[in-house]
């Protein structure tokens, strides 16, 4: 096959290259390059490209440095900042992925190619004739909770290579093939900015505005921040307070105050029930025309865990999800990505409301 292969600099995008070369495909490296907000380079990104070099020059591939900059900041970080700004948590990483590597690129350059291949740990099954979003072998790695939003035609034009791998294994192919990047780190944070500090980016754009730190229980002030768009419903780090851990358990936009709980186990922080609405099914609803609750997994926040639950239809694109066991920072803006009961087929996801709902 003709392949595009989306490669990062990392160890992953790496080891995909070298398996799809090894099965004798004939490939092509792609890096998108994205700028700084401010116009400038990245730094990161220049080593990144030195390392896509190295691996293109290794395999005798050629290698194409593609810039989707207007397209990423235009798109992906004003959803961003207009989530936050609405007093909500945005994924960034998500609609990273649905607009830019399989939006933007596919439409001018992956559709000339039989598929497109990445270095997510994720995987495909085909039933009945369609393809299904389905998970890694390596299930604390896994990232179909970032992928959760793609379409259908999206899904049916990728490959994930290391899915049917643990991250283990990855690594020793990438040393035992002398990759050049076989010891690299794992990049962390932001979709193609990852040593960006995220309160500065927020702080560039929407700017501080002191508030109230208020405790939940006694509506007594215990401290300043410095604007609700820095906290996120769960946050425990970054909020300057003693005699802790205190827990972000909600936000006032209007009056630009953030309500705390204290304490590991308080119950403020954690709940059963998750309203979401516009739910996204990749290939289409597996319970179509069921009024009744069905079995399922979900995951909320970017966490390892999968846990169960009963998935109940509201009409429309509305569902409650009923959680076996209590869930920490339930975080309107974010994602809830719903699984078959097994964990292994990832139907979708859906956006997280905060409303109570009565069934």
């Amino acid at each position: 096959m003709n392949i595009a292969v989306l490669i990062s600099g990392g160890v992953d995008s790496a080891v995909v290259v070298h398996k799809l070369k090894e099965e004798g495909h004939d490939l092509t490296l792609f890096y998108i390059r994205i700028g700084m907000d401010n116009g400038e380079g990245d730094c990161s990104a220049e080593e990144d490209i030195e390392m896509c070099t190295s691996i293109a020059h290794k395999y005798g591939l050629p290698l194409e440095v593609v810039s989707l900059h207007e397209e990423y900041w235009e798109n992906v970080m004003e959803y961003a900042l207009r989530t936050v700004r609405a007093g909500l948590t945005p994924n960034p990483d998500m609609m990273c992925n649905k607009m830019i590597k399989f939006g933007f690129f596919e439409q001018r350059w992956g559709k000339d190619f039989d598929k497109t291949a990445t270095g997510h740990y994720a995987s495909t099954d085909f039933i009945d004739g369609k393809y299904y979003l389905a998970t890694a072998v390596d299930r604390v790695k896994d990232q179909t909770d970032f992928l959760a939003q793609i379409s259908y035609e999206q899904l049916s034009h990728l490959m994930f290579p290391i899915g049917t791998l643990p991250k283990s294994e990855v690594r020793r192919i990438a040393v035992e093939s002398k990759l050049p990047n076989a010891y690299r780190k794992d990049s962390q944070g932001i979709c193609f900015l990852g040593k960006i500090n995220y309160n500065d980016f927020i702080r560039r754009h929407l700017g501080e505005k002191k508030g109230n730190i208020i405790e939940l229980e006694t509506g007594k002030k215990i401290g300043e921040h410095k604007g609700f768009w820095f906290h996120t419903i769960g946050q425990r780090k970054g909020l300057g307070l003693s005699g802790g851990p205190w827990y972000v358990v909600k936000k006032n936009v209007q009056d630009n105050t953030i309500y705390v709980s204290n304490g590991y186990d308080t119950d403020k922080q954690y709940g059963k029930t998750i309203h979401i609405d516009e739910m996204h099914f990749i290939s289409g609803n597996p319970w179509e025309g069921t009024t009744e609750p069905v079995d399922i997994m979900f995951k909320n926040r970017n966490t390892p865990e999968f846990m169960k639950a009963k998935f109940v239809p509201l009409g429309g694109s509305e569902y409650l999800i009923e959680s076996e066991t209590k869930v920490q920072g339930i975080a309107p803006g974010q994602f809830a990505v719903i699984y078959d009961a097994t964990g292994h087929l990832c139907y979708g996801s859906g956006v997280i409301t905060g409303q109570k709902v009565k069934k």
